[in-house]
């Protein structure tokens, strides 16, 4: 049986979120959810997040996961406001542990221990899990980041940041623990899947020459007409494309916000002496 599938776009951040459901059990997940920031004022909003539980609402879902790809470095995590609403455990591929010691130091983020916490699931390459009768592969795709998983069901992949839509290329794998011949491989392992597989991916900044947003293509589109990757491009001259082309790109507005917020599963960092929540910005540190 084939997933419902809901997809959720946040043009401030050109993040898709989706809401993906069983229909026999009305079980469903919702894979990277947005928790809205504004970095000129430092405020949240908690509106991308309640257009998804809306929905769920409406056609009698239960929101019983949040599925992370990854720790995402372009947009704050809503996955604890919906664990908080809904009582949906948070999932994220298990070398979620490498990033946060990464990145505990440089933001002395002295709550963060390492250990994946506070994620409620961490889930290993190959492993399965169901959202009602759906059954979930989980594929290690790191590259972009040393934690990329992609989540399969059945003929439907949803691929985080590791492929975009063909006429925009791939992503970056420049960030700390990133790796351009790691994500070659990581891409190469999703295009192997059959040609009719689609692919849904996390972002679109809509390529020149293109007039709307799209976020779903195949497997077969993919391997003939991306950009950066398709057949025919070899593992080398990707990597010196990748990485040449990373060098001149700034970074993400929000990846300070962000990182801090996300590898604590969406939760803001712990309260300061004056009750106080504070996200820190270090200085050169990047």
């Amino acid at each position: 049986m084939k997933p419902g599938i809901q997809a959720f776009f946040d043009e401030a951040t050109f993040t898709v979120s989706y809401l993906v459901s069983d229909p026999a059990t009305g079980e469903a997940a919702v894979i990277d959810p947005v928790l809205d920031f504004d970095p000129k004022s430092g405020r949240t909003s908690t509106h991308s997040a309640d257009l998804l539980l809306e929905a769920a609402r409406k056609q009698n879902l239960t929101i019983k996961t949040v599925l992370e790809t990854h720790a995402h470095a372009d947009h704050l995590s809503a996955a604890s406001y919906l664990k908080q609403e809904t009582g949906a455990s948070i999932a994220i591929g298990e070398n979620i542990t490498k990033v946060q010691k990464v990145f505990r130091p440089i933001f002395h983020a002295t709550d963060v221990k390492g250990d994946g916490k506070p994620f409620d699931r961490l889930l290993s390459d190959g492993e399965h899990f169901k959202i009602g009768k759906l059954d979930v592969e989980v594929l290690y795709t790191p590259g972009h980041t040393p934690a990329c998983v992609s989540y399969k069901i059945g003929d439907d992949v949803f691929v985080g940041d590791t492929l975009f839509m063909p006429d925009y290329g791939t992503a970056r794998a420049d960030f700390p623990g990133g790796d351009a011949r790691t994500l070659y491989r990581s891409i190469r392992r999703l295009l192997a899947l059959s040609p009719e597989t689609t692919l849904w991916m996390c972002h679109d900044y809509k390529a020149a020459g293109r007039n709307e947003f799209a976020w779903k293509t195949t497997v077969a589109e993919e391997r003939a007409r991306n950009i950066h990757v398709h057949d025919g491009v070899g593992e080398d001259d990707f990597v010196a494309m990748r990485r040449a082309r990373d060098k001149t790109l700034a970074m993400p507005v929000l990846i300070l916000p962000s990182v801090q917020v996300n590898i604590r599963a969406g939760q803001m960092p712990p309260p300061e002496d004056d009750g106080k929540v504070y996200l820190k910005l270090p200085v050169n540190a990047l």
